[in-house]
């Protein structure tokens, strides 16, 4: 929740503020080096980035099939990376199609691919969306005026602290004429998180 200081999230961003602290007074850290460094890093967290994975995904099939099944490293192909000296959280991205949906959450707090989809919205954050989407993700998907049909698999994929999570939609029919950037402005961020079509 928005200006929440208790729970979880609270207590983890107290410890890392406690750490940077430590870090700082014993000269280990310059404290505007963290801030350069995390200004540059939001800079280019976008959801702009994801839409261009997967559009790339939609024209070239083996670059979707790498993507698939190594998204870490399929990410270099385009000059991209999970960013921010997160090399060693794993990217895992999974493909809509017209009988399997995927819906991305987080648990425990709000883990979150921020280099590719640029920083969380709030609701993704909130412990509505994170214990809802796991027991009825129909429910929530509906909340979003998304309606899948009844025999359509919804799969609820839960981040962590090592493996961040990516939708690649389903590429909407007649866009064969489109070339990569019509497809990438196509795609929302919603639709990488998987509430929303595209």
């Amino acid at each position: 929740m928005s200006g929440d200081h208790t729970g979880t999230d609270a207590a983890i961003a107290a410890q890392v503020r406690h750490v940077e602290a430590l870090l700082e007074e014993r000269g280990l850290v310059d404290p505007k080096e963290l801030d350069r460094a995390m200004e540059a890093f939001l800079a280019k967290a976008n959801p702009d980035n994801g839409a261009r994975l997967v559009a790339r995904a939609w024209l070239d099939p083996a670059f979707h099939h790498r993507l698939l099944t190594d998204a870490s490293t399929a990410l270099t192909e385009i000059g991209l990376s999970m960013g921010g000296g997160l090399q060693e959280q794993r990217l895992k991205v999974v493909a809509n199609t017209p009988t399997t949906h995927n819906v991305i959450v987080c648990t425990l707090c709000s883990c979150y691919p921020v280099a590719l989809l640029g920083p969380s919205p709030t609701w993704y954050k909130s412990e509505a969306y994170r214990s809802r989407v796991v027991r009825d993700p129909r429910s929530v998907l509906a909340e979003f005026d998304f309606h899948l049909p009844p025999t359509t698999t919804i799969t609820v994929w839960d981040a962590n602290a090592e493996t961040r999570f990516m939708v690649i939609p389903q590429r909407p029919k007649n866009t064969d004429n489109l070339d990569e950037h019509a497809l990438a402005n196509l795609v929302t961020r919603n639709g990488l998180i998987g509430v929303a079509p595209l």
